[in-house]
């Protein structure tokens, strides 16, 4: 079926090479970074994680989320979801690789990764983290390509395939509950030192996963005669209504917990996040910005009329998007950083090289992402063909 991402028009191509283009500048900034360190980075003794593990905390709640279309459609035959599960399927793919690339750019030196492989450390989250990632990558292109080759053929998934539809349900779960371990498993750090740190991270990713992918859904109805289906759009517009909720409801928590006590650990990481800490603000225009999106984006999808409308659904979906990537793809790392254990705020600023990079890993999933909906849209559009055809016929035409 991948020879099916070989053919495209012109767009389509000029997208492709755009993308190539985006991807070898990040590669020629990621040899600088080989040849001279991870010092042309912004990183620092004081701010050890930045945007690359940033970007990879983002990103797995984003391939998390696929769940949210797994359970209903294969658990409860919530056939709505049957023409936009195999999208999110796929999303999840990308998603994965591009973790996977962001954890390998911030070690620095490759071998290093042979390392995690070579010496097993178990009673490390990394390797947990390591284990879950590269199990559900495996799932995610086992399950997706399996039943998009079924439905070629206009058939069932094969039954072997079920068990590992079901085992992909709870790993989408453990994927990112490891990745918050991360962070609440390290006492010296306040901001990342509470309990509800695992719901936090997958209430985010089932608010900002399900948006990209609507707005991916969106995209591909523009440009192809698939359509994924509006009552699947506004399901999902639903899931992320609420998730997007629940979110804020978390951080409000974290709020109340830590200004009720007035412990001063608690209470630094936020006033630094948005009014600024002995007069470090180098956060607080993102932090506020992320703060009237989500409740911009929360009021236009809670209005029934505003969240139907899809003239206007896109624009809340995105401010829910970037609210939560600017929270959790900076906000909570660089947050809890601040202060340093010498009661000092040492700030931290992507470099260019680092941003390019970033991009470059950005171009290597889109890239990815655009080929695998091609197919996926390529088969479809081709099955759907063969159906009105077969009507035609059966009609007596």
């Amino acid at each position: 079926m991948l020879e099916k991402a070989l053919s495209g028009g012109k767009g389509y191509w000029a997208w492709i090479f755009l993308l190539l283009a985006i991807i070898g500048t990040g590669f020629a900034c990621y040899l600088m970074q080989f040849n001279y360190g991870l010092g042309i980075t912004g990183m620092s003794r004081d701010v050890s994680w930045g945007f690359y593990i940033a970007q990879f905390t983002f990103l797995v709640g984003v391939a998390a989320s696929a769940v949210m279309m797994v359970i209903p459609y294969y658990l409860h035959d919530y056939k709505t979801f049957g023409r936009v599960v195999i999208l999110g399927e796929f999303l999840a793919i990308a998603s994965v690789i591009m973790c996977m690339l962001f954890i390998f750019c911030d070690m620095g030196q490759p071998t290093r990764v042979m390392n995690v492989i070579l010496h097993p450390t178990p009673n490390s989250v990394m390797f947990w983290d390591m284990l879950v990632l590269s199990g559900y990558l495996a799932l995610n292109l086992v399950i997706g390509w399996t039943t998009l080759g079924a439905d070629r053929k206009e058939l069932p998934p094969p039954s072997w395939v079920k068990p590992f539809i079901y085992l992909s349900v709870p790993w989408a779960v453990s994927i990112h509950t490891v990745t918050a371990f991360l962070y609440a498993g390290l006492p010296g750090r306040h901001l990342w030192l509470t309990a509800i740190m695992a719901a936090r991270f997958l209430s985010s990713a089932f608010a900002a996963g399900p948006a990209l992918l609507i707005l991916l859904a969106m995209i591909v109805r523009k440009v192809s005669k698939f359509d994924p289906g509006k009552e699947a759009i506004q399901s999902l517009a639903k899931i992320v209504t609420y998730a997007m909720c629940v979110n804020v409801f978390f951080l409000l928590l974290e709020v109340f917990t830590a200004f009720y006590s007035k412990i001063p650990g608690e209470m630094a990481p936020i006033k630094y996040l948005f009014v600024g800490l002995e007069g470090h603000t180098r956060l607080v225009p993102f932090m506020r910005t992320a703060s009237v999106l989500a409740i911009g984006g929360i009021a236009l999808l809670v209005y029934p009329n505003t969240r139907k409308n899809e003239s206007i659904l896109p624009f809340s979906l995105i401010a829910v998007f970037i609210a939560c990537w600017i929270d959790k793809g900076m906000g909570l790392v660089v947050g809890g950083f601040v202060p340093n254990p010498f009661e000092r705020v040492v700030e931290y600023s992507p470099t260019v090289p680092e941003l390019l990079i970033t991009l470059g890993v950005y171009g290597i999933g889109a890239l990815a992402l655009t080929i695998l909906y091609k197919v996926a849209v390529s088969v479809r559009e081709e099955t759907e063909a063969g159906d009105i055809q077969e009507g035609w016929h059966g009609s007596g035409h």
